[in-house]
């Protein structure tokens, strides 16, 4: 009720009530870790009183600034975007630990907000990663049951009793699992939906259908955009007027525990996050490298931290170096050489730390001596 201004204060006001009450009420902690910054209003202030009353100690885990994301709704001179600024410098400043996912961001925290951090880069959790054949299979003939596009090509030749997926088959006579000859190849990309115009260009454009058509060995694509936002709708719906002969879109809902399957099964991941602060690195991308999934990824300033140009993926600037990316990287797919299948290989080689490892390595220590 009332203008955005009231109803937006109003919101935080009784948040914060909530909050301090539930933290006032848990057993005395020795620290409190605000995890993940943004959203921190007015959650870093609340845990900062919190910590006053318990004498607890304040970690702030910085993925991003609340303010450079309010910025693109309002425009960085914007009264609340420079509150939310001074906000959130203010507390950075009273906090007694700072972690952030990259060094540009612990830079950047330090020049403009006199805050030193430790960089703790995201990992995949150990649920992510390649996924076995017998797995895969079982979830894609999950998957056909509902989507048209996880069946096989010709499947209404096909028995409908058949073993046989748009990916997989069981041998008839081993009763073991293997990859169908002449499948798609699988590319997956997870969105909120606002960010998915550069992928539904190329995927829209005449140009890798025309080159198939000129002899190309390029393979049929099965594209999984997975996610969920309020533009949804919007792409299914330009998704729907596509007249495609060898490219099938996707939009599934998944199960929490398939999409790990999922990804450890794509033989390619595409990632359009870009960032507000231009400092943070994609979640969606550490999982993908966890299932030793290559990625092409739009270009951002600190992209490089993550994703290495040529070596476990590709960056992208526009739809048109997309477009000719599928087109190097799927060339005579589904050979076991080739530009893909290095960047599988290296990232197999690297054996990254997961998220508790990382914690132990790098945060354990921080606390442990200081604290």
């Amino acid at each position: 009720v009332g203008p955005k201004l009231f109803q937006y204060v109003l919101k935080v006001l009784v948040q914060s009530v909530q909050l301090l009450y539930t933290l006032l009420r848990i057993e005395q902690p020795s620290y409190i870790l605000f995890q993940q910054n943004p959203p921190g209003l007015p959650s870093i202030a609340v845990a900062w009183v919190a910590g006053l009353w318990w004498g607890s100690k304040l970690i702030i885990d910085w993925h991003n600034y609340g303010y450079t994301i309010m910025s693109l709704s309002h425009g960085r001179s914007h009264p609340l975007v420079l509150i939310a600024k001074w906000y959130e410098k203010l507390f950075g400043r009273l906090s007694d630990y700072n972690l952030c996912v990259t060094d540009a961001m612990k830079k950047d925290l330090w020049v403009n907000f006199k805050i030193k951090a430790v960089t703790l880069y995201d990992k995949p959790a150990s649920y992510f990663k390649e996924t076995p054949l017998e797995l895969q299979h079982s979830l894609f003939m999950k998957l056909a049951k509902d989507y048209e596009p996880f069946r096989p090509r010709y499947y209404r030749a096909v028995s409908p009793s058949a073993d046989r997926s748009a990916f997989t088959e069981r041998d008839g006579s081993s009763g073991g699992v293997l990859k169908s000859r002449g499948r798609p190849a699988l590319l997956i990309s997870s969105t909120s939906w606002t960010d998915v115009s550069a992928l539904t260009s190329v995927l829209s454009s005449p140009d890798y259908e025309m080159f198939i058509k000129e002899g190309a060995e390029l393979p049929a694509l099965v594209c999984v955009i997975t996610g969920k936002g309020p533009l949804k709708d919007y792409y299914n719906g330009l998704i729907k007027n596509l007249h495609l002969k060898h490219i099938q879109i996707c939009t599934p809902w998944l199960e929490a525990e398939d999409y790990p399957l999922l990804l450890g099964s794509a033989d390619l991941g595409v990632c359009l996050h870009k960032s507000s602060s231009g400092l943070d690195l994609p979640m969606k991308v550490v999982d993908m490298f966890g299932c030793c999934l290559p990625v092409c990824a739009i270009h951002f300033e600190c992209l490089h931290e993550l994703v290495k140009h040529n070596e476990n993926g590709l960056i992208f600037r526009d739809s048109q170096e997309l477009a000719k990316q599928l087109k190097m990287l799927f060339l005579g797919f589904p050979s076991l050489e080739g530009k893909l299948a290095s960047f599988r290989e290296n990232l197999r080689a690297s054996r990254q730390l997961r998220w508790d490892q990382s914690w132990d390595q790098t945060v354990l220590p921080l606390l442990g001596n200081r604290g």
